[in-house]
Formats: C-alpha cells, structure tokens, sequence
C-alpha cells in the first residue's frame, strides 16, 4: 500500500508544531534523572553513536524526547532540522522510516547544523537494528536518539548494532523523583553522595536525620501502592492509579505488543504466566510448580518469562557465583514496580495492613532503586543462598568487592539473630560493608559485630531514606 509524501507530511506536521512556529505543549516543568546522561549524549555524544532509551510503557521516554527538542530550539537549532515520529502511529509504522524522512524532508528543507531524528517506539520499524546501523555509519551529521518499550531490541540485534547505540534504560520513578512531581513540601534531608557517606555520620546526626524523615515514611507507602508510572504518580485517588496501571500500560503490553512484535497467540497463558509472577514478587522462581499450575510446558514458560523480561515488566536475577552453581540455580524475579502486584491483585491499599506483602513491596522498590542507581557502572546484581538455606536478599557485584543487601522491612528492630545468611556470607567472602534496610525511623545505624573474626560494617539503614537518597544521587549523578 502506497502512502503519499503528501499524507505523511501532514501527520508529521501535528507532531513536530515547532516547523510552523509552535512549541510544545503541556510539558511538565520536571525532568526525570536520565535527563543528564541524554543531554551529553545528544550535545556532546562522547562516541559517534545512537542513543536508545528503553524502559516499560508509560514510564516517561516521549517526555523526556520532547523536553530535549524544546532544549534544542532555546538554543538556536533550526526546526527544519528536528524531526519527531512515533511508529506507533499506523500510517508512519505502514509507510517506513525512508518514507518518513523523504516526506520530511519534503516539507522542511534542511538547515545548516546536525540533524536530529527522535523516533518513538522504535521496534515498529522494519528492520530498525540494520537501518540504525548503516546510519550511525555513514551519516555522521545526523544524531539519532529513539525509544523502545518492547524490546527484542538489545538481544536481537546486538551483533549488528555493537558500537552503534548507547543504551540509557529508565525504570519507573524513583521515590525521590516522585516526590519532586508530586511538589511535596518536606523537611529537606541531608544530601548523601553514597552510602558509605553514613558510616561518618554521628549518633547526633542520624538522630537528626531520623526526625526530618518523619514526614516522608507515609509518603513512601503510598509510594508503594501507587506506583512509580508518571501517569498514576499524580492521579489523585489510589484506586484510579492502579486501574490505569492494570489497564493503560500492563494489558496493553500483555495483549497488544506481545501480539504485535512476538507474535503471541496464547495470551491467556502469558497473562496467567504475569499473574503466578505477580503472586511471587520477590520469591525464587519454581519452574516446575509454575508449568504444572498453569498447565503449560517449560520451554513455553521460559518463552513467556523471556518475553515479560523484554517488555521490562520484570527483572530476573541469577544466584550468585560462576558455572554450574548457576547454570543450576533459580531465578529470583522481582516486578519491575512495586505496585504492579497490588494493582494486578486488586489489594489496593491493603498490603499496607499487610505486614508480608508490604515487606515484599519494600524489597521490590529496593532492589529497582539499587539497580537505577549503578546499572550504568555495570554492577552485576545477584542474589546469595549458603549453607541451611541460608539467603541474603541482593548482591550488588561491583569493582570493589561484594556489596550485600538485606531487606528487613519490619516492625521488630533488625538483630543478628535474624541476620544468619547476612552474617555467613560476609565471613565467607570477606565483605568490607554490608547493609540492612529496616522499617521503624530509629532502626538506623551501625549495628555492633559479634563476636569473632567478623571484620564487616553493617549499616541499618530505614527503606525511605535508602530509596531517597538512591534517587536523589542518581539525579545528580
């Protein structure tokens, strides 16, 4: 079917206003932390490369587009040289890329300068790995920055695109980011550049600490319950929030993209693969137990999980260590949003009467926190289990050694006892700090080692202040 240059061009007018003289429209005055890394990309690419940003539906890609076009024009590039299109419009996605760009170039000669092609929902183009390619190789004067929300993108194509594309992967809002929409007026909390800033902290000072933070625990509840999609961070009313997050942005993935870009005719399997996740966030993943609930076969349920990973509404992590201790291990899957499972289960605020669930919302928003924070620097994340099941929630793997994470997310103040996994894991593998994220405000310090060899500092440390202080540092990063 033939689309005329005539027809794209006046579908192309509406999204890019600024070719006749127009702003955009109805951007928030906010910028997610991702903002700083995209912006050097765009102004100062440190190597000729595409930029990708990925993340899940609704979490914010075509703001931050937008925003760096608006950038774009307060300083001085001409409008004939930005081009914005999503191929999740029918006809742009029918008419392909070459006759985009032939239809815009049509309209709006081009100017002296760079180019700038901002392509939304980037997977819908055909062939889109080899096209970026051949373009980040011989046309240097264009800079390319596009988005996918469904990728097969990094997997498919990484041979072809190997050096082509810079990824930049946003996760759903940080807490800190979420406050900074919401326009809260709390007590301003000391600014912490890293954790280990907390081990110089004085009682006195976590003392202070613990009262600005007052303010911020009922905050980070509803944090949990609401979620971290910019759409429900600022509907007003909880249950709205969640039913948009069931409805606008999961079953939108589940029946229209799985449909769309895999090819998946079982959706009632895949949504009640969804659901068995949804059930165990934050659990070991029992392969076995999950095909024999849901009666499907393994190599169909490993598809379905591989697929729910790509579309970034989960996370898998692989126990720690190197060979067949993996190979053999389970995985440990977390939601990519804290309020996913109480959205999908209809609990509303009801997990936060739920000391189990709430506990498990908790080390979700934790481990998304950690993982927004340092996946750029490369840090592997795993999980640890040692001897009589012993287990520590989150291994983050970084140059400087092992660095552990337990979430003790509960009334009852973090004590060794408790601590057993945590404990053997640091002796076992030497580790120079570790970390416990409690509940209560005043469980918050280091934690006297025991007796023995024992050479680990321990940091309690409340989960609204870690989650705060990931957010922050990562927008500033």
């Amino acid at each position: 079917m033939h689309i005329s240059a005539q027809e794209l061009g006046v579908v192309l007018s509406q999204f890019n206003p600024w070719w006749h003289g127009q702003s955009v429209v109805d951007l928030p005055p906010w910028r997610r932390a991702a903002w700083r890394e995209l912006q050097r990309w765009v102004m100062k690419p440190p190597a000729p490369r595409a930029i990708l940003l990925s993340g899940a539906r609704q979490i914010g890609k075509t703001t931050l587009l937008l925003q760096e076009v608006n950038d774009l024009l307060s300083k001085g590039t001409p409008a004939s040289n930005i081009l914005y299109a999503t191929f999740d419009h029918p006809l742009l996605k029918l008419a392909g890329i070459d006759a985009v760009l032939e239809a815009w170039r049509q309209r709006e000669p081009k100017a002296r300068g760079p180019e700038y092609l901002f392509l939304d929902e980037a997977q819908f183009i055909r062939d889109w790995g080899t096209w970026i390619k051949h373009q980040v190789d011989f046309y240097r004067q264009r800079r390319i920055i596009f988005t996918g929300s469904a990728m097969p993108l990094l997997e498919a194509e990484q041979e072809s695109g190997v050096g082509r594309w810079h990824a930049i992967r946003l996760t759903t809002l940080s807490f800190y980011e979420y406050l900074q929409i919401k326009k809260l007026q709390l007590p301003e909390l000391p600014a912490m550049g890293n954790l280990m800033e907390l081990f110089k902290q004085t009682p006195r000072s976590l003392l202070r600490i613990q009262e600005l933070a007052k303010p911020y625990v009922g905050h980070f509840h509803e944090y949990l319950v609401r979620g971290g999609f910019p759409q429900t961070a600022q509907v007003e009313s909880i249950t709205e929030a969640q039913r948009l997050l069931r409805e606008d942005i999961i079953d939108k993935v589940l029946k229209r993209d799985m449909t769309a870009l895999f090819g998946v005719r079982r959706i009632l399997d895949l949504e009640q693969t969804f659901l068995y996740l949804c059930m165990h966030d934050g659990g070991l993943l029992d392969m076995p137990e999950l095909c024999s609930n849901l009666e499907v076969k393994r190599p169909t349920a490993q598809h379905f999980i591989e697929l729910l990973e790509a579309t970034h509404l989960i996370y898998r992590l692989q126990p720690y260590g190197y060979g067949k201790e993996v190979l053999r291990g389970r995985y440990k899957i977390y939601l990519a949003d804290a309020a996913i499972s109480p959205a999908v289960m209809l609990k509303g605020k009801g997990i936060l009467e739920d000391p189990a669930a709430l506990g498990v919302a908790t080390e979700t928003a934790v481990f998304k926190h950690l993982f927004a924070r340092y996946y750029s620097r490369q840090v592997r994340f795993t999980y640890w289990r040692g001897k009589k099941d012993h287990e520590v929630d989150l291994l983050a793997e970084m140059e400087g050694g092992l660095v552990p994470f337990e979430v003790k997310y509960r009334a009852q103040h973090a004590g060794l006892r408790e601590l057993k996994g945590l404990l053997e894991l640091c002796e076992t593998k030497q580790v120079e700090r570790a970390y416990v994220v409690t509940k209560s405000l005043d469980d918050f310090g280091v934690l006297a080692a025991p007796a023995g060899n024992l050479a680990t500092k321990i940091m309690r440390i409340p989960a609204p202040l870690l989650c705060y202080w990931m957010g922050a540092g990562e927008a500033e990063s």
